[in-house]
């Protein structure tokens, strides 16, 4: 069957090579409940406003349903020289109901169908990776109250720098994956468009009714210019970029979880469901789910550039090139998708090792920043302060004690107004209780914070914590 698109302008049938190198139902078939439910309420809207009758239209309705219906229970055939899932629709329609269903494509062409469907597919998924950041941010708060006496060491260029409390730790990641929600919503907006009736590229003379077709759809408004519908990608290209970004904070979580749960950190044990085993060495139980989350980033940082370059110099308006966005956006998707399913129950299943943590948390001198800030509210300049406590710990580190193991006489050869108040600022767990600014790892503020979190996540008492 030839193509339905060469219309009689066309002397010769299509290269059957041709029809391989430019179909797009392999991918795009996927586009089929959204191609469905905006041929529906176009074929509404061209009963409304009298281009069909309201008994063609309900004829269009439900032979689109049962076509969904068989496509959903795998009957319904595919066919390469029909190009892609718009065509195989329309032409099951007109074949069933032949000049009736020939109406369908009325006021709209293949430009405006596409973009309209990948809109609608993009609106849902956006929707569902929302839901599944929401499930992380769940259990990452979960840990809170589980794991809120446990203190951790925070590092700075993979150095030990200061002590915060876990609970800190996990909250940090609820604000990665808060901005990547933020930044799903805000681009949802400039995804939830219509752009439906702009047609090839300038529109139609018939009398369509654009706004009538964006409510059945539930768009937020339509498409101001008929050209830029045609070429318009960026809801494509932001909607990659955010899943990049998600994707980013999710490697960073894998790459830092991979490392704790080393032998040389020994801070976590990871639920072994989540983990595999070694075809050579029995005793290896291998982060190959975080490793591969981490590796999987890299898809769709990919993804993000074959569309940045995809849609670099097109002119306007519409180009084939652009049938290449789907394979790319869809993966991005799938990627980020399969990658966040996992991520929650990993979250909740893994434990600290607390007494691990705790017999290592005193090295490293993370209350040195706290005696230099002892020292500023004694009246020491800064740089003062900052250049006195480096030569304790420097005497510290050759003695191989703690500052707190220093005799007072070191403090006082240092400074000589100090007293044994100094100790009182001391240690993990002194330096802990000292943070008082907001947004710190003061016990006080760290509660607060997971209360408002418990708020926001719309978790109850009654929910796991």
């Amino acid at each position: 069957m030839t193509s339905p698109s060469r219309s009689g302008v066309f002397q010769q049938a299509t290269d059957r090579r041709v029809e391989r190198f430019t179909e797009s139902i392999s991918f795009d078939r996927r586009l089929y409940a959204h191609d469905i439910a905006a041929s529906i309420a176009h074929a509404q809207m061209l009963a409304a406003v009298g281009l069909i009758s309201d008994t063609e239209a309900r004829l269009i309705e439900a032979t689109l349903q049962a076509i969904r219906q068989e496509i959903e229970t795998g009957q319904f055939e595919y066919r390469v020289e029909l190009e892609d899932i718009h065509m195989h629709i329309e032409q099951e329609v007109i074949g069933r109901l032949g000049d009736v269903g020939r109406k369908l494509h009325t006021g709209r062409s293949r430009n405006d169908q596409v973009s309209t469907d990948l809109r609608l597919w993009v609106r849902d998924a956006l929707d569902r990776v929302d839901g599944r950041l929401l499930q992380l941010q769940k259990a990452f708060v979960g840990r809170c109250d589980r794991d809120a006496d446990v203190v951790l060491p925070a590092y700075t260029h993979l150095q030990r720098a200061q002590p915060v409390l876990a609970a800190h730790y996990w909250l940090a990641y609820c604000e990665k994956f808060e901005r990547d929600r933020l930044r799903l919503a805000d681009c949802r907006k400039r995804v939830n468009v219509c752009g439906l009736g702009a047609a090839a590229v300038a529109g139609t003379s018939l009398p369509i009714d654009r706004d009538d077709v964006a409510r059945r759809l539930g768009f937020a408004g339509v498409a101001a210019n008929s050209l830029d519908v045609s070429s318009d990608r960026d809801f494509v290209l932001e909607s990659a970029f955010v899943l990049t970004l998600i994707a980013e904070h999710l490697s960073t979580w894998a790459e830092e979880w991979i490392l704790w749960s080393t032998v040389e950190f020994n801070f976590l044990k990871l639920p072994q469901e989540f983990c595999t085993g070694s075809s050579i060495m029995p005793q290896k139980i291998n982060p190959d789910v975080l490793e591969l989350t981490r590796g999987k980033t890299a898809r769709v940082v990919g993804d993000l550039q074959t569309l940045l370059v995809l849609v670099k110099g097109l002119p306007l308006a519409y180009n084939r090139d652009l049938q290449e966005d789907k394979p790319a956006l869809f993966d991005a998707f799938d990627t980020v998708e399969a990658c966040l399913e996992l991520a929650a129950p990993l979250v909740a299943g893994a434990e600290l090792k607390r007494e691990a943590v705790a017999e290592r948390l005193d090295r490293g001198y993370l209350d040195a920043t706290t005696l230099m800030e002892y020292l500023i509210r004694r009246g020491l300049p800064q740089r003062t302060a900052h250049h006195l406590v480096g030569s304790l710990v420097a005497r510290a580190m050759q003695q191989g004690v703690r500052l707190s193991d220093l005799p007072l006489e070191d403090f006082r050869a240092a400074d000589a107004s100090l007293d044994e108040d100094v100790f009182g600022v001391l240690g993990v767990e002194n330096a802990i209780q000292a943070f008082a600014s907001y947004g710190s790892t003061a016990p006080q503020e760290v509660a607060r914070q997971v209360a408002s979190w418990r708020v926001k996540l719309g978790l109850s008492d009654g929910e796991p914590r």
